[in-house]
């Protein structure tokens, strides 16, 4: 690198320091951090005040009309599902039908088909407390709950990250030129096996060397609960019209194309997700339906969580225009390191740094666009490089890890041991896998 590009690394790398100490020091929203942090890039960079501004607004933007479709739907159907009593029909219907030597398997398995379109945060609020509640003969000191729970994060968490509709995939998807359906399809068949690893087969390993923890409890519902099937469906429906249009022979149909993109997809199983749960006759116990409160379960987090992530828009837009892009695209270029591992490390080290898997998809996406038009590497493969990084070690900067420590009912070092470390395993497994089947495909 030439002085001017190490100055701008150096600058970057200070400025996303400067997010974590306005996060973690002084309690700033992650929004107003990432604003912070992307101006103080600009000024570094001597950038004009019109130039950074245009570079603020159109990150913003870009984010909120984009993902933030696909986030705000996903937290509505998520809204449904919990409140008509669907995800927990489905829940049982999965863990609850094995026997106890099998149920580690059924959480991953009612994880990966309720996290398909739901946002991790979600997941993990309808899912943990179901599993909690599930009759455990012996578990004295929560261990063996413990144990079922494990599997159910690590299925979220692979979803979260490399799996279409959720938001980072589709950011990356979109700032790396690749497509959505190729992107679904390989997501899910390299998730499978990294989800195995890190779920049931990690959780059979260290739950014995962990103090076991009295974590969140279900709420029983009061009326009839939905058909699991039609749960399922409702599930479904958006994930096989994404993958749908990313078949030749299908995609090319005027309907299909529409139907097939994410957000109109989502939408139609927010219609659906209404006809079939809260219609008359369905709702159970013909109690009328409290729509105020099933309203605000659904729009409350959303607030929160798109300012989090347009905000990560914002830097990550101050960031391409202050050149980074380009510094790491020629740094590509020389074939010092591989796309890949390169797509992998950048988001890495904004995982560490900021906390967010979300924000650092956003961030080492939006800076790898020159790298994906120039490497030749499909960018399919980067943005599930990028996926897998920005899962790296969850800790204590990560809100998500303060969610799971609570609903496990466990101390911060067991935390560590267990989230973290699977955190970290499904990271490691997966940039290993990507660079595996990137050579074979």
């Amino acid at each position: 690198m030439v002085g001017g590009d190490l100055w701008l690394v150096l600058a970057a790398g200070g400025c996303i320091a400067l997010a974590v100490v306005l996060i973690i020091r002084l309690k700033l929203h992650p929004f107003l951090a990432l604003l912070c942090a992307a101006l103080a890039l600009a000024v570094a960079r001597g950038m004009a005040a019109d130039r950074a501004l245009a570079a603020l607004q159109k990150g913003f933007g870009d984010i909120m009309g984009g993902a933030g479709l696909v986030v705000a739907l996903g937290l509505t159907l998520g809204a449904m599902l919990k409140v008509s009593g669907a995800a927990a029909a489905l829940a049982n219907a999965t863990v609850g039908a094995v026997g106890p030597r099998w149920r580690p398997w059924g959480c991953l398995l009612a994880s990966l088909v309720l996290g398909l379109p739901l946002f991790f945060e979600t997941g993990v609020v309808l899912l943990l407390p179901i599993i909690a509640a599930l009759p455990i003969t012996g578990d004295r000191d929560g261990r063996q709950r413990l144990l079922l729970m494990l599997p159910a994060l690590a299925g979220l968490s692979v979803l979260h990250a490399l799996v279409p509709p959720h938001p980072g995939p589709i950011i990356a998807v979109d700032q790396l030129g690749a497509g959505v359906g190729p992107t679904l399809v390989l997501g899910v068949l390299l998730g499978l096996p990294i989800a195995v690893l890190a779920g049931p087969v990690f959780a059979g390993l260290i739950t014995p060397y962990v103090a076991g923890g009295d974590g969140a409890q279900a709420e029983v519902p009061d009326r009839p609960l939905p058909s699991p099937w039609t749960a399922l469906a409702v599930i479904l429906l958006p994930v096989v019209l994404i993958a749908a249009k990313a078949v030749p022979a299908l995609s090319h149909g005027p309907v299909l194309s529409l139907l097939g993109a994410p957000p109109v997809a989502l939408l139609l199983a927010n219609l659906v997700a209404l006809a079939a749960f809260f219609s008359p006759g369905t709702w159970g116990g013909g109690k009328p339906v409290d729509w105020d409160a099933l309203w605000h379960e659904a729009m409350a987090p959303a607030a929160s969580i798109l300012l989090s992530i347009a905000g990560g828009g914002a830097f990550k837009q101050v960031l391409v225009e202050a050149g980074l892009a380009d510094t790491l695209a020629r740094f590509a270029e020389q074939g010092a390191v591989s796309p890949i591992l390169l797509a992998w490390g950048i988001a890495v080290m904004i995982r560490l740094a900021t906390g967010s898997a979300t924000v650092a998809t956003i961030t080492a996406s939006g800076a790898l666009t020159s790298v994906a038009a120039t490497s030749g590497v499909a960018p399919e493969w980067l943005v599930l490089a990028v996926g897998a990084g920005s899962l790296f070690f969850s800790h204590v900067n990560d809100p998500g890890f303060w969610l799971v420590k609570n609903y496990l009912g466990l101390s911060t070092a067991d935390t560590l041991k267990t989230w973290s470390v699977m955190e970290t395993i499904v990271s490691v497994t997966g940039l290993i896998l990507v660079l595996a089947a990137s050579h074979l495909f």
